[in-house]
């Protein structure tokens, strides 16, 4: 009909791409089910799903043989993040007293992080993150982690069950090889201690 107005069809916007933020976000929480902290820079909540054990890189790297091949390892700076069953943040005083270390366990340099505690989130794997020790070379033009971020050693796989891979404290006694935590923390306490006395030989001596 003549005059008639044609209707108006609404074309969508297009659709934006997820912000590299936003995506490892989503790896974290919908592949792996890890929960992360609101916010900026990216955190992962710890005492849910795993704990952490955070190290001397030189203690951890000692202590890498306890663990299971498909145990989660992070490393940041001089940090190594030893993921471990949730739970295990709670049982380290008394394990390092039944170790006998608890004497000197404020001085190992061992700090576990539990329930209401979290840890920064390393690049999703394949995304620019240097897989193995800091310092591995990346495929060329892949772009490097940001200096003294978090990477992951060991990354976590989605679709695995990660919590099984984690050393936990009734793996003690049990056949299977499954990884134990009371070994795993007498190993670090025993390298963190190696560490803390290494570095006391290596200071000058102070003169009055």
């Amino acid at each position: 009909m003549v005059g008639t107005v044609p209707p108006v069809t609404t074309v969508p916007s297009p659709r934006r791409p997820l912000d590299p933020d936003d995506r490892r976000r989503h790896w974290y929480e919908n592949e792996l089910g890890w929960r992360t902290v609101p916010g900026e820079p990216l955190r992962l909540v710890t005492g849910l799903r795993f704990d952490v054990l955070d190290v001397p890189v030189e203690a951890g790297a000692a202590a890498l043989w306890r663990l299971g091949p498909d145990s989660p390892v992070a490393v940041r700076g001089d940090r190594m993040r030893l993921l471990v069953a949730a739970g295990s943040a709670e049982e380290l005083p008394g394990l390092l007293d039944w170790l006998e270390w608890g004497a000197l366990a404020p001085a190992l340099d061992l700090v576990a992080l539990g329930e209401g505690g979290h840890m920064e989130a390393p690049p999703v794997p394949g995304t620019g993150s240097a897989q193995g020790h800091p310092g591995t070379p990346l495929p060329a033009g892949r772009p490097g982690p940001v200096q003294g971020a978090a990477v992951w050693l060991r990354p976590p796989e989605p679709g695995c069950e990660v919590e099984a891979s984690l050393p936990t404290l009734s793996a003690v006694g049990s056949p299977g090889g499954a990884p134990d935590l009371v070994r795993l923390v007498d190993t670090v306490a025993t390298q963190c201690h190696r560490v803390r006395l290494r570095r006391s030989c290596a200071q000058p001596l102070a003169f009055s």
